[in-house]
């Protein structure tokens, strides 16, 4: 299933996983210093997170579901 989609090109990746624990990861948003809206996925296991793909320059649409 894909979960991230490039709107520029149509790309899809799906779900991506933290190597240390094999845990899917959880779609999320957090909000920088600056004010802006910045998409990651972290882990559930509260290992961390990554700031969500980018492709053609631009972060990578989440689909839900």
């Amino acid at each position: 299933m894909a979960v991230y989609k490039c709107e520029a090109c149509g790309m899809s990746i799906g779900t991506m996983t933290w190597g240390t624990c094999d845990q899917e990861l959880d779609h999320g948003s957090i909000t920088t210093d600056g004010g802006d809206q910045v998409q990651v996925s972290r882990c559930p296991d509260g290992h961390g997170m990554i700031k969500s793909p980018m492709c053609c320059g631009k972060d990578m649409t989440h689909l839900d579901g």
